[in-house]
């Protein structure tokens, strides 16, 4: 399990940070800026080789990657034509366009395999009620288990998720439900009621239902290729948003940090998905594609949305932003980039529940 588990996440960062650099690496030969390195991983290099003016290396720390373009340091002695070509000379709208580039590529690897997996087909949940709380709207409209929903307020309805949208939406006014029972069509009117529940997050919330359960019955949903690309696009702006959502959420104390998860977690559920299947683990690298590219949208120097910020800002003042301030902003910017890995590893440490080092803490925290 544990060699699953460190071959799976190599493999899964590793075509991540390809994608994120390959991103920058495209925008920067569009703009014919030159590229002079261009790095998995970081560290020592392993291999490497040169093709044409830029080195293509694999290093040592599988954890990351770069791609070094032509003036992108200081004090680098450059000749007219290297000038022309450098990065700090470009103008700073094509520096956005090429910083950019990373997270937009992790989107857009997202959209693909999303999209590819719509068309191959997914599980999705049938409306067959399995059971009909007592008591409850649909108890008293007469809807029983094994009830089919074919249409409510006769719009067809032939998945579960769909079904439950209506209800939600519903305001509690009365609706009819066309069910097939045992092959006969009966249509009932139930109205809706409000009751409450918790979201994703733990939060309490109130929404309408009528107190029924699916019967777990499913059927291959394939999409043609337009439809799966226009659904992969929604899948992955809920999910951009949710993750937006989730880092106020910490913010604000709503969710705990110990929910976040460092290196060792990714690779304990790289592990548990590629046991599960191809599928499985692509949606996972999806999924992680996604939060890495919000995650390098965040405006902290060093990543990518540090540099943003700092482009954006000469883009309204007219001149750079000062070399001091700069400096400064990277090196708090690592610190607590530094901090973050180091208490993510903590709680991954904590969740493995090993004894040893579950003793030595106490030491420091009088636990009995």
């Amino acid at each position: 399990m544990v060699g699953i588990s460190i071959v799976s996440v190599i493999v899964l960062l590793g075509i991540l940070i390809f994608v994120h650099e390959l991103g920058h690496f495209l925008m920067a030969k569009y703009f014919d800026v030159g590229v002079q390195k261009f790095s998995l991983g970081f560290g020592r290099k392993l291999i490497g080789k040169k093709i044409g003016e830029t080195e293509y290396l694999l290093s040592l720390v599988p954890l990351g990657g770069y791609v070094k373009l032509l003036g992108e340091g200081d004090g680098e002695e450059l000749s007219p034509e290297e000038e022309r070509r450098s990065f700090s000379r470009q103008s700073v709208w094509k520096r956005i366009a090429i910083v950019f580039a990373g997270p937009l590529f992790n989107f857009m690897l997202a959209i693909l395999i999303f999209a590819g997996v719509y068309m191959l087909g997914v599980p999705v949940l049938t409306t067959t009620v399995g059971g009909v709380q007592e008591g409850s709207a649909a108890y008293e409209g007469g809807m029983k288990s094994g009830d089919v929903v074919q249409a409510i307020d006769g719009d067809v309805v032939g998945r579960w998720d769909r079904m439950a949208v209506k209800i939600t939406e519903s305001g509690g006014k009365e609706m009819r439900f066309t069910v097939l029972r045992q092959g006969v069509p009966l249509e009932l009117r139930i109205v809706p009621r409000e009751m409450k529940g918790k979201n994703i997050f733990g939060e309490e919330t109130n929404s309408f239902k009528i107190g029924v359960s699916p019967a777990g019955l499913t059927v291959i949903e394939r999409q043609n290729p337009a439809l799966a690309l226009w659904t992969a696009l929604k899948q992955t702006w809920f999910i951009t948003k949710l993750t937006l959502i989730s880092i106020v959420k910490i913010l604000e104390g709503v969710i705990s940090p110990r929910t976040l998860g460092g290196p060792i977690l990714i690779a304990q559920m790289a592990g548990a998905q590629v046991k599960e299947g191809l599928i499985p683990f692509v949606l996972f690298m999806a999924l992680l594609s996604i939060n890495l590219g919000v995650l390098n949208l965040l405006p902290i120097p060093v990543l990518d949305g540090g540099h943003l910020l700092f482009y954006f800002v000469e883009a309204v003042r007219g001149k750079p932003v000062g070399m001091k301030t700069r400096e400064r902003a990277q090196q708090i910017g690592f610190v607590l980039l530094v901090m973050l890995m180091i208490f993510v590893i903590m709680m991954d440490i904590d969740r493995l529940d090993i004894k040893i080092i579950n003793d030595f803490t106490k030491i420091f925290t009088n636990e009995p």
